[in-house]
């Protein structure tokens, strides 16, 4: 064999090898991009994640990808879920993969959920592990390392459009919506409720009232003004939503023996503030707890649309009972 055809074939091998990888790392499956999400589990390694992405038709060499890994210092491959497409090069895909770009899902917690509901909300999304997650929310250590003084964190879990990835540990996505509440509660509403002779959590617990009973907006001013002006003359504040809180069994049917049970947040039998809040409320609602108007009203009644009417005494409160209840209830 001459030295011109060692050559030959020598060019030709390198060729055959640089257009093989070419056509392994550098061109995608196909130029229609169907997404797909692909979840890699902790622990999964190099060599299995080409092969499920052999499998998935994402790529199209497992061996290939596995050797561009290695040159990628594989070990830093991270766990989780990706949004990937055969339109998508395995260059492209390994990037992905090495710098940790997850699916983030869109998770809106609405104003008003207690922790039992947003607890229910993030494990139907597959986020979290609900008994975890109540757990974190009564760690004593999440407590203190926030300086909350209640026994959870129910108040404090701040009302937004949030975006996780799957496998964020509980104690991850209580932090971030905590310090969520701590960027919108200003250093200027704390000096304020201190003003008022009110601690924070107080006033968050405040808050969560105003935040259950207030369907519009323009009226949570209002219905703080019934609150303070109820704690101001010693007048239990009878707020359903608190017993409602403190009813392990309640269907939905709040009675008059629901009423009379002793429990902390039965605002019915015990004057001031129930122990803690008993919802998450938004800013608006937190607000309104530190600036209600100013009036004197310290009633009031539904009107059956979402609007309440508000009364300054007993008698003109009884009237509008009997005016959007019991009449109503008569008419049924």
């Amino acid at each position: 064999m001459t030295r011109d055809t060692i050559i030959i074939i020598i060019l030709t091998l390198i060729l055959l090898f640089v257009s093989l990888t070419y056509f392994t790392v550098f061109r995608p499956v196909s130029l229609k991009t169907p997404e797909q999400i692909i979840d890699i589990q902790e622990g999964t390694g190099i060599k299995m994640i080409a092969k499920n992405l052999e499998s998935a038709g994402l790529i199209r060499n497992a061996t290939a990808f596995y050797l561009l890994g290695l040159f990628k210092k594989k070990d830093s491959l991270k766990a989780g879920e990706y949004l990937l497409s055969p339109g998508m090069t395995p260059f492209e895909i390994l990037e992905i993969i090495r710098q940790g770009r997850v699916v983030q899902h869109k998770t809106t917690i609405p104003e008003g959920f207690n922790i039992f509901q947003i607890a229910d909300l993030l494990g139907i999304k597959g986020l979290t592990n609900k008994k975890k997650f109540l757990e974190r929310c009564a760690d004593p250590n999440m407590l203190r390392s926030w300086k909350i003084q209640g026994n959870t964190l129910e108040g404090y879990l701040f009302p937004d459009t949030y975006f996780f990835s799957k496998g964020i540990s509980e104690k991850r996505i209580i932090d971030i919506m905590v310090r969520n509440f701590w960027s919108v509660f200003t250093q200027e509403m704390v000096e304020k409720a201190r003003e008022k002779g009110f601690t924070i959590h107080e006033i968050v617990t405040l808050a969560s009232l105003i935040e259950k009973e207030a369907a519009l907006p323009e009226e949570r001013p209002l219905i703080s003004a019934v609150f303070h002006n109820r704690l101001r003359e010693r007048i239990r504040l009878q707020c359903d939503p608190t017993v409602i809180y403190g009813l392990k069994d309640f269907d939905g049917n709040l009675t008059k023996e629901d009423l009379r049970r002793v429990t902390p947040y039965n605002t019915y039998r015990k004057r001031g503030l129930p122990p803690g809040p008993i919802a998450n409320p938004g800013l608006g609602s937190l607000k309104a707890a530190i600036y209600p108007a100013d009036v004197n009203y310290k009633y009031f009644v539904s009107r059956n649309d979402g609007s309440h009417e508000f009364s300054e005494t007993l008698r003109e409160h009884n009237r509008a009972v009997f005016k959007y209840q019991k009449r109503r209830t008569r008419q049924l």
